[in-house]
């Protein structure tokens, strides 16, 4: 584990008409303390920033210290942003997973991709996933003493010596011991299974599956739900890390063994409880699952239906597509070539639009070295070897799901995962890029003059 002393809460943005653009608060401030005690995280400040008297120990940008004493109504949010939720440093992973994704990533990229997230704090805020084998005992206390639940666990496999090889570590082996602290607690877990062939696949994936569902017992189920995820494997891992990629034959057993225990729980728990990630139907060339089949998307974050969910809600959204447009526009929208035939009915209907054509640049990861790419994992170099001889149009539509947004008043200097900027990319290309989020940012993108376009793409 690596986590440093507490330090201040760093400042970044004030709210506009919140309590604390009243108070004079300014991006740069320093919140040190909350009613005498120094927040460890974001999850310390909700919980202290709850009361109704509050006492607070700020520093201005210059250093100065301010006392600052208020009343508010209980559980009214002060609208403050802070440049990180761990205000005492990140709780980094000690395990060795082989096909830990940061280790597949070439060197000398930002220092913020190399780093190994395993924090409970991050998990119950945002839904990231953590291994619990670097949490000690007094980690263990606040979890039950806060009720910080649901979290995200990598499971990967149940019995001890199946994860131990797998995450390297002779603590993973306890992981059975950990869900029965969970269920004795009555706190929650989603739980993750990372498929690696001839590693835990077969019969160590239903040994894994049963295992799970065992804690899906009770008023409150301590596993929710499992994710199954086939591995993905880059150019750039360690050649002796014994893994292979997933074959469209492995997807197609994996995808018939778990539908076949789908069947199973489905009547005995009232849930399919364990969900395929979109990634083994496309590796399979089999059809996605209906809506209705993902009950309420317990593992979006895992991509189990998100395909799924964003046909349903174009589909509900192009009603309101208009007829025509004003002037003629022609389009490039990228995405990973993973879902390149089940978004065909969205193409064609954009296409449908008078004076609108949309083109699908649908493309494999070059950078990476993968066959089948989901759109996440695209890069600059990806675009910029795809797209250098082709034409166009009068922009692209790009998925903010590849990007990371360092700066959120421009997206012109946002990141790619090989580092460059859009900016540098459509320089490049010599077009307009606009990226844009979920459907609606799709159809934004679609429908808006060329001129404003062009206007926001200048600022």
């Amino acid at each position: 584990m690596s986590q440093s002393s507490t330090q201040p809460a760093v400042v970044t943005r004030v709210l506009p008409n919140s309590i604390a653009e009243e108070l004079g608060f300014e991006p740069g401030d320093r919140l040190v303390r909350i009613n005498g005690q120094a927040p460890r995280d974001l999850i310390d400040y909700q919980f202290l920033c709850a009361d109704e008297d509050l006492s607070l120990e700020v520093e201005d940008a210059q250093g100065t210290p301010h006392q600052i004493d208020l009343e508010k109504d209980y559980d009214a949010d002060l609208g403050l942003e802070f440049e990180t939720a761990l205000f005492d440093g990140l709780i980094q992973c000690n395990n060795r997973c082989p096909f830990c994704f940061i280790d597949q990533q070439p060197p000398g990229k930002r220092e913020t991709l190399y780093l190994k997230d395993d924090d409970y704090r991050l998990s119950f805020l945002y839904g990231s996933y953590l291994t619990l084998t670097n949490l000690t005992p007094p980690e263990w206390e606040r979890i039950a003493q806060m009720r910080l639940s649901p979290l995200f666990v990598s499971v990967h496999a149940t019995e001890p010596e199946v994860r131990s090889r797998l995450l390297k570590n002779s603590r993973a082996g306890e992981l059975l011991q950990q869900l029965a602290w969970f269920q004795e607690h009555r706190l929650q877990i989603h739980a993750q299974v990372v498929v690696c062939p001839g590693i835990n696949d077969g019969e160590h994936l239903e040994q894994t599956l049963r295992d799970l569902a065992q804690f899906h017992q009770g008023e409150v189920p301590a596993v929710i739900s499992a994710a199954v995820v086939p591995v993905g494997l880059t150019r750039f891992r360690p050649t002796e890390d014994e893994l292979v990629p997933v074959t469209p034959e492995k997807a197609q057993e994996v995808i018939d063994q778990v539908t076949a225990l789908q069947a199973e729980f489905k009547p005995q728990f009232g849930t399919t409880f364990a969900w395929l990630a979109d990634e083994w139907f496309l590796i399979a060339g089999r059809s996605l699952p209906t809506e209705a089949d993902y009950e309420d998307y317990p593992q979006l974050g895992n991509g189990v239906g998100s395909i799924r969910q964003f046909l349903t809600a174009f589909a509900a959204a192009a009603i309101d597509l208009p007829p025509r447009l004003d002037e003629p526009k022609r389009l490039t929208w990228v995405v990973g070539n993973a879902v390149e035939q089940a978004f065909q009915p969205i193409l064609q209907r954009l296409n449908q639009v008078e004076n609108l054509t949309v083109e699908m640049a649908a493309m494999n990861s070059d950078y990476w070295g993968q066959e089948i790419t989901v759109t996440g994992l695209l890069t600059g170099h990806d675009l910029l070897h795809h797209l250098r001889d082709r034409s166009l149009g009068d922009g692209l539509l790009l998925p903010t799901v590849l990007l990371k947004p360092t700066d959120p008043g421009n997206p012109q200097k946002w990141l790619f995962l090989d580092d460059q900027s859009v900016k540098s990319i459509s320089d490049a290309l010599q077009v307009p890029i606009f990226p844009v989020d979920g459907v609606d940012g799709l159809i934004q993108g679609c429908l808006q003059p060329i001129r404003q376009s062009a206007l926001e793409y200048c600022h």
